[in-house]
């Protein structure tokens, strides 16, 4: 007799059962349970069957034909607030009945045969062991007589019991003698069961069961049915072809074979180690009628045999169904039993559990198919901070995503892991680019950031040397920008100007920029830019003088240019730096050549390097590399034609001595180009330390060439009063002061629209500094000074000789103390020249001129 209980009332409880006898009710233990024919079968998930015998104890028995059997059963347990009690009664009939019938059931075995009175038992074991009844029931056999059957039944490893081997197939037996309480009647019984013989494939199952069971019978037998069922029910042919069960005889074994996965059975999932399996179990039965050669006694033999497979290794499948395009990884992890959850997943930084996946937007699905299988599904876009990227190369971008499923198999709670690890690759790197233009004072660069924003490098060649463009070349260039792209504005007379070309009129100037990526130091992107500007070098005066501007290119980078000479080598430079040398002379001298051809004057000299400098290099004397022709043509029989009107004069000129005045100015300019100016309403100016400020000083209202501005001594004062301490010398004598760390520089001044005579005007950048006392910036304002002579160019003398023409001489001279400019040693001692960090202000300064 079979009881079905849905897991519906079982899940998550605990179950007790009880035999109802009448009135009484008594609990089965498993002791009980097998001693008197009652057997369990429940799945992980709590479905549940209930075996009766139809011989057991507590079964209403009429006349061996029609029972009738009771059970209590108590639910309890965390799911359920009391306990809970149903009372199921089920009725059967069996007929007829065999002269012997065995039941192999899971935790007993039985034999009936004919009845009688019993007294005593003999169990051959296989040596013959006595007990009287009640000692054979104490020791959890059980023994019965109904009205037509005589009732054995042993548990499974029982003392008395032993196993054989029958055809190959392990076999467990007990045989006993039972000896009646009325005349001298001896009855023997015997059972025996298979607790072997099944093999195992990854598609079948296949159950062996001995077609002669010599433990049973002696004689041969005659097989007269077979029947093969599924948890004690008997299968027709028809459901047995639908599920593909075979039933077959051979010579020697009876054999069943039954698909893996069939309907009738159920899968399970484990984790040993870890690790993902699963088994397979289900309960066929084998029913044989058979009859003993010579013998009208028949056997009836039933086994109801549960198998489960061994641990079948399912190592999980990680498919990767991104597509690069969209972005976004997509990934199936499967395929799984209905009895695995997915509970977190760990990435690099974090553990995640599905809601909280599904909260960040990754979209975490458990998908179920329609044979209870089911797989679970994560999409993780490659823009999340959880996603590991690295560049391989600058313009692919390899996103990687490693991570562990944390999975738990139930009910048992067991967990176990599976790992995982994607990757994409995407050329999707957008890459910074450099822009550039040019007018005619400045180079203007633009870098626009890609994808990367800037996580960049910006490389400049500067003085020949690349250098990161770093603050302090970003304020010396007007660095601005934004999220999207930043400016630099560089003049062509920087220093990151390199001088390609010089002509009569104009020099071609390069800036050269470069992107690098850190730290593989790939280069993104570079500009090399070079323009042509307007510079005149050469300038040919009607009064017989000549200016020459001389340009250091990079095809000589070893060029000092202060030591360039015209072609009489005591002629040199009016004025030098590291890039330029400015001559001014007269036609009529420094080896000026003359030569007349067709109605022209043609005047050349050469700047050139001297043939001996006093210098020695390792490889001997300094030899020429320099060479600059400067030309100056004039027409022998030129006319100009002037129209005038004459009108009579009243009276005669005459000549009245008087005093006049000429005006000298200083102006600050906004750029090295001398193009704008600073007005009296933008004082006080604000620069930063170290920038640099471009002076011009002008005689205003002449045009007289004989008259040259040479600017005597300039200093820089905390106060307007420009006598007030403590003070800075900026030039000195006409020279720059040879004791300041950044020295004063003079600039070249040519003519143009605005310039007619050059002589008037005289040009110096010094770099922006502050005065300090004990650390302390005294005071974020400064005035500059200058004391300015007007010369006759005609009458060269002393200070007259022209700017800083002295040099070599004064840096040999002494410059008497007390000097109101300079700072005593007491002053020198208390206050310094800053000019490392932080903006000051410069205000409107003031010039003294002297004739």
């Amino acid at each position: 007799m079979l009881l079905t209980l849905d897991k519906t009332l079982a899940v998550g409880s605990q179950l007790e059962i009880d035999a109802i006898d009448g009135t009484d009710i008594i609990p089965l233990s498993h002791t009980l349970a097998a001693q008197c024919g009652y057997s369990i079968e429940s799945d992980h998930w709590g479905n549940t069957k209930v075996f009766a015998s139809l011989l057991g104890c507590y079964v209403d028995n009429q006349a061996d034909v029609v029972f009738t059997f009771g059970l209590r059963l108590r639910l309890y347990g965390d799911g359920l607030s009391e306990q809970v009690e149903h009372d199921v009664t089920e009725t059967c009939s069996y007929s007829p009945w065999a002269s012997r019938e065995i039941l192999c059931d899971r935790n007993y075995m039985e034999a009936a045969v004919a009845p009688n009175g019993i007294w005593k038992m003999t169990f051959h074991t296989p040596d013959p062991k006595v007990m009287l009844l009640t000692d054979a029931q104490r020791a959890g056999y059980g023994a019965m007589v109904t009205q037509t059957r005589l009732v054995i039944r042993s548990p499974y490893n029982m003392a008395e019991t032993y196993s054989v081997e029958v055809a190959g197939v392990p076999m467990e037996v007990f045989s006993v003698s039972t000896y009646y309480k009325i005349g001298s009647l001896i009855v023997d019984s015997a059972a025996a069961c298979p607790t072997g013989g099944v093999v195992f494939t990854e598609k079948v199952i296949t159950w062996h069961v001995p077609r002669r069971i010599t433990p049973l019978t002696s004689s041969t037998v005659k097989i007269l049915e077979t029947h093969m069922g599924i948890y004690g029910q008997r299968l027709d042919k028809i459901k047995m072809a639908a599920r593909h069960y075979k039933l077959s005889v051979t010579e020697s074994h009876i054999i069943i074979e039954i698909p893996v996965g069939s309907p009738d059975g159920y899968y399970k999932s484990h984790a040993p180690d870890y690790a993902y399996h699963i088994t397979y179990t289900v309960e066929p039965m084998l029913e044989l009628l058979w009859r003993a050669e010579n013998t009208q006694a028949d056997t009836r033999y039933k086994v109801l045999f549960p198998i489960t497979t061994p641990l079948m290794p399912r190592p999980p499948h990680v498919i990767d169904n991104t597509v690069h395009e969209q972005r976004v990884f997509d990934i199936l992890l499967g395929i799984f039993l209905h009895d695995v959850e997915l509970i977190n997943i760990t990435f690099t930084t974090r553990v995640l559990t599905v809601a909280e996946c599904n909260a960040r937007g990754f979209d975490v699905q458990e998908h179920h198919f329609a044979n209870g299988s089911k797989t679970f599904s994560i999409r993780v876009p490659f823009s999340d901070e959880l996603v590991l990227k690295r560049n391989p190369d600058p313009l692919t971008t390899v996103y990687f995503l490693p991570l562990v499923f944390g999975l738990l198999v139930l009910p048992d709670q067991t967990p176990f892991p599976h790992p995982a690890e994607l990757e994409a690759s995407r050329e999707d790197v957008v890459l910074p680019t450099i822009t550039g233009s040019c007018d005619q004072e400045n180079f203007y660069f633009s870098v626009k950031y890609g994808s990367q924003q800037d996580n960049f490098q910006t490389m400049m060649l500067h003085a020949g040397s690349w250098r990161e463009l770093d603050i302090e070349l970003a304020k010396l260039y007007s660095l601005t920008g934004n999220g999207t792209h930043f400016s630099i504005v560089v003049p062509f007379t920087a220093p990151a100007a390199a001088f390609e070309l010089v002509n009569f009129k104009s020099i071609r100037a390069r800036v050269d920029l470069l992107l690098l990526e850190m730290p593989n130091m790939w280069q993104l992107d570079d500009l090399s830019l070079a323009c042509y500007f307007p510079l005149t070098t050469t300038e040919c005066y009607a009064n017989g003088t000549v200016t020459a501007l001389a340009v250091k290119v990079e095809s000589v980078s070893n060029l000092n240019p202060e030591y360039l000479t015209l072609r009489d080598q005591s002629c040199k430079p009016a004025f030098s730096n590291d890039r330029f040398a400015f001559f001014s002379f007269k036609l009529n001298s420094c080896g000026t050549t003359r030569t007349f051809f067709d109605n022209v004057m043609l005047y050349e000299n050469e700047i050139a390097l001297p043939y001996n400098t006093g210098k020695q290099s390792r490889k001997g004397p300094f030899t020429p590399e320099y060479r600059h022709t400067i030309s100056c043509y004039y027409l022998l029989n030129y006319t100009k034609t002037m129209a005038f009107r004459a009108s009579p004069r009243s009276t005669n000129p005459v000549a009245d001595p008087g005093v006049g005045h000429l005006v000298v100015q200083i102006r600050l300019s906004q750029g090295s180009s001398y193009a704008l100016f600073y007005q009296s309403e933008d004082y006080p100016v604000e620069k930063y330390l170290r920038q640099p400020l471009y002076f011009e000083v002008e005689l205003m209202q002449s045009t007289d060439p004989k008259i040259e501005v040479v600017l005597e001594n300039c200093w820089a004062t905390l106060h307007k009063d420009r006598t007030s301490l403590p003070s800075w010398d900026l030039i000195i004598d006409s020279c720059e002061n040879p004791d300041d760390l950044y020295l004063t520089v003079f600039h070249p001044v040519v003519a143009d629209t605005r310039i007619q005579v050059p002589a008037h005007i005289k040009r110096f950048s010094i770099k922006m500094f502050t005065f300090t006392k004990d650390a302390a910036v005294l005071k974020e304002q400064l005035f500059v000074h200058c004391d300015a002579v007007l010369c006759d160019t005609t009458k060269p003398d002393g200070i007259c000789s022209g700017q800083c023409a002295n040099a070599l001489s004064y840096a040999n001279s002494f410059r008497p103390t007390g000097s109101k400019r300079g700072l005593s040693a007491t002053d020198a001692s208390q206050y310094k020249k800053q000019s490392s960090s932080g903006p000051v202000l410069l205000s409107n300064s003031n010039l003294f001129w002297k004739i």
